[in-house]
């Protein structure tokens, strides 16, 4: 199983929103620090924005920022927007399948059991799980150097 691009930077930008917690974030400065191209970008911050993730603001003064508190961000929820369109195989898109043991073959109800389970384990997961306490992630998304650090400074 391998996550498409767009979930990844989905991940990527939600962190770097939880990090710098009520800024409004420009789309240009997440794209750097993400290492994402401002288009992929802009597509998945299409995506976020319509399904509730994110709050954006268009203009001179714009930006994004998360549209609820990080520990009411489900992990699995975010990747089900991202990855359920795409068919783990070609047997689970009815349109495109040419396999021909899609009548005897057991394999897709072994495949189907392990995908929901991957996406189950995600949904014990909180934005919150991934930034909080985490003093390398505040370091690398961390907008304002001198804004209130998540972490101490020793």
């Amino acid at each position: 199983m391998r996550l498409t691009t767009r979930t990844n930077i989905a991940a990527r930008l939600l962190m770097a929103c939880a990090v710098n917690d009520t800024a409004l974030l420009p789309t240009a400065m997440i794209a750097e620090r993400c290492n994402a191209s401002k288009n992929h970008l802009l597509q998945v911050v299409n995506l976020l924005q319509a399904n509730g993730f994110i709050i954006a603001t268009r203009g001179r003064n714009g930006g994004i920022r998360l549209a609820r508190p990080m520990e009411q961000i489900i992990i699995g929820e975010l990747f089900r927007v991202f990855e359920s369109r795409t068919p783990f195989a070609e047997c689970f898109d009815p349109q495109t399948n040419t396999c021909p043991l899609i009548t005897a073959c057991r394999l897709r109800s072994y495949i189907e059991r392990a995908v929901e389970a991957f996406f189950r384990e995600l949904d014990s997961i909180t934005l919150a799980d991934l930034v909080q306490g985490n003093c390398g992630l505040q370091t690398l998304l961390a907008m304002d150097p001198t804004a209130h650090a998540l972490c101490p400074k020793d």
